[in-house]
C-alpha cells in the first residue's frame, strides 16, 4: 500500500509539473507573432487538405479547444481564434490535425470514437459502482468487479488517446512547416508547446493506470 501511495504522489507531482510547463510555454509562445489568427490557421489547414465542410468557430474558455465530428466544427478558444501568434497557430494545427484524422478514417481516432460512449457513461456511475463495491465486497464481490471493468475501460480510452494527441500533433507541425506558417525560429517553438500537451495525456494515462491497479490490490486483498 505505501509503495502504490509513492507512485501515486510522484504521479501526482509530475501532473503538476506538466501542467505548469505547459501554462508556462503557452504564455511565452503568445507572445512572438505569427501572420495569421487561428481562425485563418485552422481555415488554411482544412482547405489545403481538401477539407471544405467543416466549419471553424470560437468557443468561450481558455484551452478548451476540440474538434467536434458530430457537428463538422472546429472550437477554437476565444484567446486561440482571435490571436496571431505562435502558440495560437500550434492549438488551431492540432485541431484540424484531427480533422484530418477523421477525413482520412484514422484507426486509432476510430477505436477512441467508438468507445466514447461506454466510456462517457461509465464515468458518470463508475464512482459510486466502486465505492459500493468497496462496501459489499464480502457479500457481493462482483459490484466492485463490474466497477473495474468499467474503470479498465477508461483506462484504455486514455492509452488509446495518447496516438490519436501525438499523431495530431505531428500532423500539425509537418503542415505549419511545408504551408510556411513557421520559419525555422518559430517551428522549434510549435513543436515545444504541442509536445508540452502532449505530455499532459501521459500523465493523465498513467495515473488512471495506477488508479485502476489501486482497485485491483483492494479487491485481491479483500476477497
Amino acid at each position: 500500500m505505501a509503495t502504490y501511495w509513492i507512485l501515486f504522489g510522484g504521479i501526482a507531482l509530475l501532473s503538476w509539473l506538466v501542467s505548469a510547463n505547459l501554462k508556462n510555454k503557452f504564455e511565452k509562445y503568445s507572445q512572438t507573432p505569427l501572420g495569421l489568427s487561428g481562425k485563418e490557421v485552422a481555415e488554411k489547414m482544412l482547405h489545403d487538405n481538401g477539407i471544405y465542410d467543416v466549419q471553424v468557430i470560437s468557443t468561450p474558455g481558455h484551452l478548451t479547444d476540440h474538434y467536434n465530428p458530430a457537428t463538422k466544427t472546429v472550437n477554437l478558444s476565444e484567446s486561440v481564434y482571435l490571436q496571431r501568434n505562435v502558440a495560437a497557430a500550434a492549438v488551431a494545427a492540432h485541431e484540424c490535425g484531427h480533422v484530418v484524422q477523421h477525413a482520412t478514417a484514422y484507426a486509432p481516432l476510430k477505436m477512441r470514437s467508438a468507445l466514447v460512449p461506454i466510456v462517457s457513461f461509465s464515468s458518470n456511475i463508475v464512482q459510486w459502482i466502486l465505492l459500493g463495491g468497496m462496501l459489499m465486497l464480502h457479500v457481493f464481490p462482483q459490484l466492485m468487479l463490474a466497477g473495474i471493468v468499467l474503470f479498465a475501460l477508461m483506462t484504455l480510452f486514455s492509452f488509446i488517446t495518447l496516438p490519436v494527441e501525438i499523431n495530431a500533433s505531428m500532423r500539425a507541425v509537418a503542415w505549419l512547416s511545408n504551408a510556411g506558417i513557421t520559419n525555422n525560429r518559430t517551428h522549434g517553438m510549435a513543436v515545444g508547446a504541442l509536445r508540452s500537451a502532449a505530455y499532459t495525456y501521459v500523465v493523465a494515462a498513467l495515473g488512471s493506470l495506477a488508479t485502476l491497479l489501486y482497485y485491483i490490490m483492494i479487491f485481491n486483498r479483500r476477497r
